[in-house]
Parts: structure tokens; C-alpha cells; sequence
């Protein structure tokens, strides 16, 4: 992550990993998730936190879904159902359980089918927040798979170019390949401009945001450095919006709006629920293609070796270290978070420790 999204130095508070990991799962089964489930949902949040993506952490989002549990919106105890299966594909009906434990099993489905058909691809409705969908492509490629995964989430936060509505939630997709001895490749991004919980990560901190990240309410760039208001993303008073990447049309904003579209499209409609600001419901897509079906797996492990190393050893511009590749920079986090912890802010700390005093857990960190 760039350095503004960083937790200062003096304000880390570092956890060890099976630590943080028990003290989620901790909290999802006092939520009523079944023991899988609470596992498995854990093991998603603290993949994020373990790889330095800790906008879809625990530090965001847990006590999202706590609230979300508490009004009764989010089911813990789900009975998903596959409502069409057609050979390679299928649609599952999530039965307003959480994504984070309905997602890796729509995923599970794909792979399952790309086994027997060289592709799979299965739609997710009815389901809450599916965290990050790094993950679930990597499910695919620990499978000797390449896997996708895209999510669009209703017509809260991004604007479409030159747009004063929003239209868009932050519609991020996700791809996974794997390679021999290099780190996997792994792009994970948003097409927004800049992540939606990564502005939460500023508001924490009180860092600015960066000119062309976010518009104001009747749709103008804001095209300078200044604080981000303090609301949430789904606030009904809005003093910001998201802009699709590239910011501005003269900078590509289409793209990132284009890109919005096939999201929805592949998400929220192809899953059935419809366009998601008209629905204002959420959809995903997961799609594995066995890599077996294609060409001969060790080839292709042995070609992205050369594609990745060749980038990762590209001459570096002036003012510059190296070049990265997606993953590469989550791989050494990993390694690195593994063995000092996971720095989390001071704040998400005190969090844990009251509710866990509300729902007498007994959790104490680090």
C-alpha cells in the first residue's frame, strides 16, 4: 500500500497472526456462525491482514459485520442452494448469508467444474459482503487453475464519467495465476479510483486524499489535496462521491467506468438480481479455467516464471528501486507480517478489547 494508507509508526500495535485469528473467530461465533463458517470467515479477513491489503482486514471490516449481525441483516446461519446448474456454470442463491463464507464455496463450485470442463463459472446472489477477492482467485490457482472473480455491489459510491449520480458501488474484480518459483501473480483491484475502505483508512488517521480521487456531490473532480469528511460510504448526506480510475475523462475515467459496467453486468445481472442501483443488490461472478485444458501445465508454469521474473527485473525508472509485479508486494508483506505481526492501528486494538467486554469474550491483544 502507498505510505498514506500505513498505519504511523507510533500508533501500531503489532498482533501475531494465529492471535488475531483466534480473536476473530472468536467474534463470529458469538455472531452464531457455525464453527466452519467462523473459521472460514477469519481465514479470509486475516489473509487480507497477513498480505497488507488491510482495507478488507480485520481493521475495517469485522465490526461492520458485528453491526450488521446485531440489526438482524446478515443471516449466520444460511442454507444456500444452487438454483441453476448447466453443465460448466451454476448460480447459488446465498440466502442472505455472509460472503465471506459463501464466497471461497461459490469458488469451490467453479473449480469443481473446471475440473470436469476445462471452465467453470458460478454467479453468488443474495449474499453479504464478500471481503477480498484476492482471495477467492487464489483458490483457483492453488489449484493449478487461473481464477477471476468480480463483484459489483449495488449504485452507492462511484459516479459514471460526468455523471452526478452514483451508479456503482466500488465494483472490484480479482486475477489469479500461478507460476513455479516466483510468487503467483495476484491482481486485486477496484474500479474506482481509490478503494472505498481505503478512504476509511485516511479518516482513521487523518490523512488527505489525493487530487482526482473523489468528486464532489454535484459531480465535479475534486482536483486537489484536502480532508475527507468524516461520513460513511453509504451515507445519505453525501459530501463526496468515488470517481471511476483514471479520475477524469482526459486522464481515462471511461475505462474505469467501462469496467464498472462488465462488473455489473457479470455480477449483479448475470446472477439475477438485476442492475444493482436500480436493485440496489449485490452479485458476484467466479470463473476458473483449468490450465490443463489449455496448454501443458508445466509449460505454463515455466513461461510465467520468465513473464514474472522479466518484470520484476525490469530497469526501474529514475527515482525508483525496482519494478513490482501484482502480487510480488503482497507475498513479501506476507512473509514479513508472519513473522513481526500484523501492524494494527491502536484504535482497532481498544475495539477489540470492548467488544469483547460486551460479549464477554475474554480477548486480549497483542
Amino acid at each position: 500500500m502507498l505510505e498514506r494508507f500505513q498505519v504511523p509508526q507510533e500508533d501500531r500495535v503489532y498482533v501475531q497472526e494465529p492471535k488475531a485469528r483466534q480473536a476473530t473467530e472468536k467474534v463470529f461465533l458469538k455472531m452464531g456462525l457455525s464453527k466452519a463458517d467462523a473459521a472460514l470467515s477469519a481465514d479470509v479477513l486475516i489473509y487480507a491482514d497477513i498480505n497488507g491489503v488491510d482495507t478488507h482486514g480485520v481493521s475495517n471490516m469485522l465490526r461492520m459485520y458485528v453491526q450488521a449481525y446485531n440489526k438482524g441483516e446478515q443471516n449466520p446461519r444460511p442454507r444456500w442452494k444452487v438454483t441453476h446448474d448447466f453443465g460448466a456454470t451454476a448460480t447459488i442463491d446465498g440466502d442472505n448469508g455472509l460472503g465471506l463464507h459463501l464466497a471461497p464455496k461459490a469458488m469451490d463450485l467453479a473449480i469443481e467444474k473446471a475440473d470436469k470442463y476445462g471452465v467453470g463459472s458460478t454467479c453468488l446472489l443474495n449474499a453479504g459482503h464478500i471481503g477480498a477477492l484476492g482471495y477467492f482467485a487464489r483458490q483457483a490457482a492453488a489449484k493449478n487453475m487461473v481464477g477471476m472473480v468480480m463483484n459489483g455491489g449495488g449504485g452507492f459510491a462511484m459516479l459514471p464519467t460526468y455523471g452526478a449520480e452514483p451508479r456503482f458501488g466500488t465494483n472490484p474484480f480479482a486475477w489469479a495465476a500461478p507460476a513455479r518459483k516466483q510468487p503467483d501473480f495476484c491482481l486485486d483491484v477496484a474500479t474506482t479510483q481509490v478503494a472505498g475502505n481505503k478512504i476509511r483508512l485516511l479518516q482513521r488517521m487523518d490523512h488527505p486524499l489525493l487530487p482526482g480521487w473523489l468528486a464532489r456531490p454535484d459531480g465535479s473532480p475534486i482536483m486537489q489535496e484536502e480532508k475527507v469528511p468524516e461520513e460513511d460510504i453509504r451515507s445519505e448526506q453525501r459530501h463526496w462521491y468515488m470517481l471511476p480510475f483514471g479520475g477524469t475523462r482526459e486522464n481515462g475515467s471511461h475505462k474505469g467506468y467501462g469496467l464498472a459496467c462488465v462488473v455489473d453486468i457479470m455480477g449483479p445481472i448475470m446472477s439475477g438480481n438485476g442492475p444493482g442501483f436500480i436493485t440496489n443488490k449485490a452479485g458476484s461472478n467466479f470463473t476458473a479455467w483449468k490450465i490443463s485444458a489449455f496448454t501443458d501445465l508445466e509449460k505454463f508454469k515455466d513461461d510465467m516464471d520468465a513473464f514474472l521474473d522479466g518484470l520484476a527485473k525490469t530497469k526501474p525508472a529514475p527515482g525508483h528501486d525496482r519494478v513490482f509485479y501484482a502480487g510480488l508486494p503482497e507475498h513479501e508483506e506476507r512473509l514479513k507480517r508472519l513473522k513481526e505481526g500484523i501492524p494494527y492501528h491502536k484504535e482497532v486494538i481498544d475495539w477489540f478489547h470492548t467488544i469483547s467486554n460486551e460479549l464477554n469474550l475474554g480477548i486480549k491483544l497483542p
